[in-house]
């Protein structure tokens, strides 16, 4: 895909960036973004941030930081505003991200409004050439978690609260928009807010009606639109507004210069009265009826919107100047570069049917944390963005290289960018379909005579497309995850046996790779019996080091992408710490040796080759692997014996998969370790998954490694840590969703 400027005159479509810069509140715990992303630490980020090209930059200045107690102190914005400003970069400044003011304050106290007017004269006094701002990040969606929905302080649950909130807000950006424009004229506001559609069964039609309606109220209010002719005037009145304030923005409006629209693929919302299609945690409701609200991407036949209807919407709703103000999407690396590429396709689009849009932003260029649960539980959770900020310095994903070509409107072509985003396929679907053309569900309803998304335009129920990963290794372990994962995430992928492909047999590799096609080879294969391999180093030797080889240089003749696998047995075990991919390779056993000499032939050959040490796989596809096998015989009752003196990082191999494709997909090389953290002893292990899946550890038995007669030397001690990022979870929670797997939940 390719960038595009604007035409007839219009500016060209400029690419932003935002940082997630959260600032929330739960009881008296305040969760900060910056803290955990560790910009609040890294002036360098923005260098960074400019080198991708982009025109403007979302970038916090929050209240809550800045002057927690009353008292702004700037040094920390005085020098990465005035980084931005040396860089070119145009700052669109934010005083309060999901916040709630200082501890002394609330969204449901009044002094709120004069203090972050205050605080917003004293931002624009000492940086009068700041010309964009953002005084409250989406009000409306910050009123409902924190007024409607009890998620954020003051954990308000009923319409009062909500309302209150939602004043409260909307009256502090007109007002901190004042005091910026006293100092600064040509100040501008960028107003952000989330404007996802519900639709609903005829029964529920009501309920959707209402929250269509409530969805514009934050804009509509600073429009100036909320009189009493609004559809949700007699209701505001109920929730305790006065005519008199819901007047004051009629009289005196604060429309913004941008509308900045926030889409995500929960925007989207279905609401069906028939709770037996859902399960039971879904079930909730409101004082009429008892009714299921789920993302419409879950159930709704025609699919989603997408970003090219909420925009022209939003043009055609008001007619100012609208921009994408968040782009990002949770998961895995191709879907996030599926998401963007079709925000910027739909901006286009938008733009060719006559609608302003001035912008589309790359949100959370440094990822975001603990998002799945709305940051009200501090689990580490971590989604990575346009970097990746799990080592040593934040890591360009391939977002990043999206990101620059379309911000000087370039090319991108990646081979994953040939298959529809997740929400585009029909395995989008987790519940019975629902048509709302056949069934007359309720959407909805559009004045005007602007463009209009048609169902079967947005529908687009694609499959996997375009060149394959070659994986190698169809009777593994690891083989079998990476084709059912593949598979999961529209990789179109090849899973072959050696007779498909031989690897260390040159002309068996050549005919594989012609005949396949692919972007990628994914080596799984070789062999995997370290005890045997004393007594078959020759067989070892073949299998796990001139296959890896082999195929280095086809891949290399060819152009062709490449993943091998090492383990930890390469290193010697004297070690106290974890090993990093710089340690040493010093092998114990046959196995080892053969490891290790395929890292080095691998990556002489090939360069750009992605080398991955990993370890003791817990695997919830198959039944044969070692924690397996210890909960089958303590469940049985039977006595397991397990070292208690040999040390290990267990892997998850979901998490191993996941992990390796995404550095795939970003074009890393080089070793890298890839292991769930935590070290622990085989027996504690099997002691971990047993207390987890409540099977009781009597026939446990801890033994001396040197009772299991194993034949191989292996190292006492070979956790692996990593230099370059620890991008798997905890032990703990892999073995969780192991076993939620293994009794046949997801596995994420």
């Amino acid at each position: 895909m390719s960038g595009a400027a604007g035409g007839g005159g219009a500016p060209a479509l400029e690419l932003w960036g935002g940082i997630e810069c959260t600032v929330n509140r739960v009881g008296d715990a305040y969760h900060d973004q910056l803290d955990r992303n560790g910009h609040a630490r890294r002036l360098d980020d923005l260098d960074r941030f400019a080198a991708l090209g982009i025109r403007a930059l979302r970038y916090p200045v929050l209240w809550e930081r800045t002057a927690p107690d009353g008292c702004a102190s700037f040094a920390w914005a005085d020098a990465r505003l005035g980084r931005l400003r040396d860089l070119g970069v145009r700052p669109i400044v934010g005083l309060v991200h999901h916040g709630s003011g200082p501890p002394q304050t609330s969204l449901l106290d009044p002094s709120f409004v004069d203090g972050l007017a205050r605080f917003a004269r004293e931002v624009a006094e000492r940086y009068p050439w700041v010309e964009d701002y953002t005084p409250v990040n989406e009000p409306l969606t910050t009123a409902r978690f924190s007024g409607l929905y009890g998620h954020w302080y003051p954990h308000g649950q009923d319409g009062r609260a909500f309302l209150r909130a939602l004043l409260t807000q909307c009256r502090a950006v007109a007002a901190a928009m004042r005091a910026v424009r006293e100092v600064n004229p040509r100040a501008r506001l960028v107003q952000t807010e989330d404007v996802g559609e519900t639709s609903s069964t005829p029964l529920l039609a009501y309920q959707a009606q209402h929250e269509n309606h409530r969805r514009w109220l934050s804009l509509d209010l600073l429009m100036g639109r909320v009189d009493q002719d609004h559809p949700l005037y007699p209701q505001l009145l109920r929730w305790g507004a006065s005519p008199g304030e819901l007047e004051a923005f009629v009289v005196s409006p604060c429309p913004p210069d941008i509308l900045g629209i926030n889409y995500y693929i929960t925007s989207e919302r279905f609401l069906d009265e028939r709770l037996e299609r859902y399960p039971s945690w879904m079930h909730g409701g409101n004082d009429r009826h008892a009714y299921v609200d789920v993302e419409a991407v879950r159930v709704v036949a025609e699919g989603v919107g997408g970003h090219l209807a909420r925009l022209l919407e939003v043009w055609e709703r008001y007619r100012r100047p609208v921009a994408i103000t968040e782009a990002h999407l949770g998961g895995s690396r191709e879907e996030q570069l599926r998401w963007l590429a079709e925000a910027h396709r739909a901006a286009v689009a938008a733009r060719a049917a006559g609608a302003d849009v001035r912008a589309v932003t790359a949100w959370a260029l440094l990822g975001s944390f603990d998002w799945d649960s709305l940051v009200v539980r501090d689990r580490g959770r971590y989604e990575p963005g346009v970097f990746d900020v799990r080592g040593q310095a934040p890591r360009p994903t391939a977002l990043a290289a999206l990101v620059r070509a379309l911000a000087r409107g370039e090319r991108f072509d990646h081979p994953v960018l040939a298959s529809p985003g997740w929400w585009r396929r029909p395995e989008r679907l987790l519940y019975s379909p629902v048509s709302l053309k056949e069934r007359g569900a309720a959407r909805l309803e559009r004045s005007g005579d602007g463009p209009t998304i048609e169902p079967s335009d947005r529908a687009a129920a694609g499959k996997a497309e375009g060149p394959p990963v070659l994986i190698t290794g169809a009777t593994g372990t690891l083989g079998r995850a990476f084709a059912r994962l593949c598979a999961h995430r529209g990789l179109p992928s090849r899973l072959l046996s050696r007779l498909e492909m031989d690897i260390a047999d040159p002309a068996s590799v050549e005919r594989a790779l012609e005949r396949h096609a692919p972007w990628a080879v994914v080596n799984t294969a070789g062999y995997v019996r370290v005890d045997d391999a004393e007594l078959e180093p020759h067989r070892c030797e073949r299998e796990n080091a001139a296959g890896p080889a082999v195929l280095a240089a086809a891949c290399r003749e060819r152009g062709v992408r490449l993943v091998t696998f090492s383990s930890d047995q390469v290193f010697d075990g004297t070690g106290a710490t974890p090993y990093v991919e710089t340690d040493p390779a010093r092998p114990l056993s046959a196995y080892g040796r053969s490891k290790a000499v395929a890292e080095q032939q691998v990556l002489s050959i090939l360069p750009t080759a992605l080398v991955v040490r990993t370890a003791a796989f817990i695997d919830p596809w198959d039944a044969s692997t070692f924690v397996a096998d210890a909960l089958r015989a303590l469940r049985d009752g039977r006595p397991f014996s397990a070292a208690e003196d040999m040390i290990v990082t267990p892997t998850y191999t979901p998490d191993l998969v996941n992990a390796a494709l995404d550095l795939l997909i970003d074009g890393e090389a080089g070793l890298w370790h890839l292991a769930n953290r935590d070290a622990v002893t085989w027996a504690e292990l099997v002691a971990r998954a047993a207390a987890l899946a409540r099977v009781d550890t009597r026939h446990l038995v801890g033994c001396p490694s040197r009772a299991l007669c194993l034949v191989a030397p292996r190292p006492r001690y070979s956790a692996l840590g990593s230099r370059r990022g620890l991008l798997l979870p905890a032990l703990d929670d892999a073995l969780a969703r192991y076993l939620a797997e293994r009794d046949g939940g997801p596995a994420r």
